[in-house]
């Protein structure tokens, strides 16, 4: 299993409030009221938003993309991981 500096795969990750995200032709795109910043989340991303829509243990939040994608699990958690990090940074991310 994938170690990350950031996070343990049994954390429980959700959405930060504050945001509005719109669909635009299968990718999300979102804007941050706290920040005033704009992010276009992408395909993968907009999943990854959307199963943290509510609080969900991250390896479960890798099982589920793992089916969605047909990836490998040691691939599925580095991006999952990373991703997170980059909500986490923004501010986009509540990690209990």
């Amino acid at each position: 299993m994938l170690k990350s500096q950031t996070f343990t795969a049994q954390q429980t990750v959700t959405q930060a409030p504050g945001n509005i995200v719109s669909d635009m032709d299968g990718e999300k795109v979102m804007l941050s009221i706290h920040n005033g910043k704009y992010f276009n989340l992408g395909y993968v991303g907009g999943e990854i938003w959307g199963q943290i829509a509510e609080p969900i243990r991250i390896n479960i939040l890798v099982t589920r993309l793992m089916e969605v994608f047909e990836v490998d699990r040691h691939t599925c958690e580095e991006d999952v991981y990373s991703f997170l990090e980059h909500l986490m940074e923004e501010g986009l991310l509540q990690v209990n």
